[in-house]
């Protein structure tokens, strides 16, 4: 049952004012506005639940994560029905994503009580020492303190309310204040129910982990300028991320916003690869181009390839794999609104013509297939801007040195993907220094549209693919973004942190 209520530290609380979900199907609900004042009360009862919870052990945070996890399977189908309305995704991915969240929570249960994510160092006291003694020295990773968390639109589940950075905060010892996303907040405070069930049953103190829904940008200025968050988890755009992250930079006391904004994801395919499989790889392309209504931050909306008839080839193959995909419903009438003015700009953009597309004026997006020379390309720099949909633009370069051009060109990513064969090596040698500064993670002859949850995952990237390019918001690395070293100098043992 839907309360249409914030979660603000174990109470339902609403407000004066509420909105409407936008479902893509089926009935839509109200529910009640946030505001600054939820957003302080949210904030306050962290910081004091952070006096225990900061000093909690890794077996009852774990534990706390297994329950978060036990109580959302166990509102499965209530979260699928409602998430379906909602964003329009099919069940079969709500199932999907909702697998992939428990599964987060329950790795990062066991990644905490394994401990090595500490790091702790010790040097032990050397009081002989010559000329001077050296204390006794021991460091460990200790949590930050409050946490604010921004829920995505396109991943209702695994990027939002018990999301990666969700779990990730809890994981570190971190109270969590969430701003839900208006697009689901239904599945929102289904989610939210259950964190509210896991911590009560485990006897946490409330205000480790709230809920607001709604609310204008003063909502979420307010979050993040609150003195007492110390940091904060963001997916979403690069212009909403951007003036999130100057917030957090002009308060009186900075603090660290890891935000992932923006990819374009090109693939480099080379020679050998293209001569061998060109078409093969086009409708592949194609393929993960078009998954999810092309809604992933992964998505490869740029291909970089030769131009010859091998770039025939791979065209020719792409344009035919998303002519075969049929128009698919988007996340919200904002988001396709957007999709359809990035289709407009990449038209205008300098030497492009466009293979295929259609104009859609409703919630649906239909696939776009576009084609530029490197040079043009090159010189213009508004086709490296994210389109948040199922587009795609082929750049014919003259040869492998403008191929190199374009990866000195580029912007920060989240990914960068090389198609090659064993006669590729030179060139492949050649481009790898290159990507390596620009992306967070390569791929070699596959799709970037699918993130592992792992120990060695990197989701993140250098400037505008994210705000913090030394940290993740994907795998066990995340928690370390919402913890700090601490060097404990002579220390009685007795006063230490646990597993010091």
């Amino acid at each position: 049952m839907l309360t249409g209520k914030h979660l603000i530290a174990g109470e339902w609380v609403g407000s004066d004012a509420t909105f409407a979900s936008e479902p893509a199907h089926g009935p839509s609900h109200d529910f009640s506005v946030g505001t600054a004042a939820l957003v302080d009360s949210a904030v306050e009862a962290a910081e004091a639940a952070f006096a225990t919870f900061g000093w909690s052990s890794r077996t009852e945070r774990a534990t706390l994560l297994r329950m978060i996890a036990d109580e959302i399977d166990a509102r499965g189908d209530a979260i699928t029905e409602i998430g379906t309305q909602e964003t329009g995704l099919p069940e079969a991915r709500l199932q999907g994503e909702r697998g992939r969240t428990v599964g987060q929570l329950r790795l990062f249960a066991d990644h905490i009580e394994a401990g090595d994510y500490l790091d702790i160092r010790h040097d032990p006291a050397m009081p002989d020492r010559a000329p001077l003694p050296r204390p006794d020295l021991r460091m460990i990773q200790r949590p930050l303190g409050p946490v604010a968390v921004f829920g995505a639109s396109n991943f209702p589940l695994a990027f939002s309310v018990a999301g990666g950075d969700t779990a990730a905060a809890i994981a570190a010892g971190c109270p969590v204040v969430v701003k839900g996303h208006s697009a689901h907040p239904g599945t929102g405070e289904i989610v939210a129910q259950a964190i509210d069930a896991a911590i009560k049953a485990t006897g946490v103190h409330p205000g480790v982990f709230s809920l607001v829904q709604g609310g204008k940008r003063d909502v979420g200025t307010r979050l993040v300028q609150h003195p007492l968050i110390r940091a904060v988890g963001f997916t979403g755009s690069l212009g909403g991320g951007r003036a999130l992250f100057d917030l957090c930079a002009q308060r009186e006391e900075p603090i660290p916003f890891f935000g992932e904004l923006g990819s374009v994801n090109p693939m480099f395919i080379l020679p050998q690869a293209a001569a061998a499989r060109g078409a093969e790889i086009g409708t592949g392309w194609a393929a993960s181009l078009t998954m999810g209504a092309g809604q992933f931050c992964t998505n490869p909306g740029v291909a970089v390839i030769i131009e010859g008839p091998d770039a025939d080839a791979f065209q020719s193959a792409a344009q035919t794999g998303l002519s075969s995909v049929a128009d698919q419903t988007m996340l919200t009438d904002g988001i396709a609104s957007a999709y359809r003015d990035g289709v407009s700009r990449v038209a205008a953009g300098t030497g492009v013509s466009k293979v295929m597309g259609t104009s859609c004026a409703t919630r649906d997006a239909a696939p776009y297939l576009f084609t530029v020379a490197g040079d043009d390309w090159l010189a213009d720099k508004k086709l490296q801007e994210e389109v948040f949909g199922p587009l795609g633009i082929i750049v014919r370069v003259k040869d492998v040195s403008q191929m190199q051009q374009i990866a000195r060109a580029i912007e920060g990513q989240l990914t960068c993907t090389l198609h090659l064969d064993a006669g590729d090596k030179p060139e492949a040698q050649a481009l790898l220094p290159l990507l390596e500064r620009k992306a967070g993670r390569l791929l070699a002859n596959s799709f970037p549209t699918g993130v592992e949850v792992c120990d060695s995952m990197v989701h993140g990237g250098p400037y505008p693919a994210s705000t913090n390019f030394g940290a993740t918001s994907v795998g066990t690395l995340s928690i370390r973004r919402f913890l700090r070293p601490v060097c404990y100098q002579g220390i009685p043992t007795d006063l230490l942190p646990e597993k010091l």
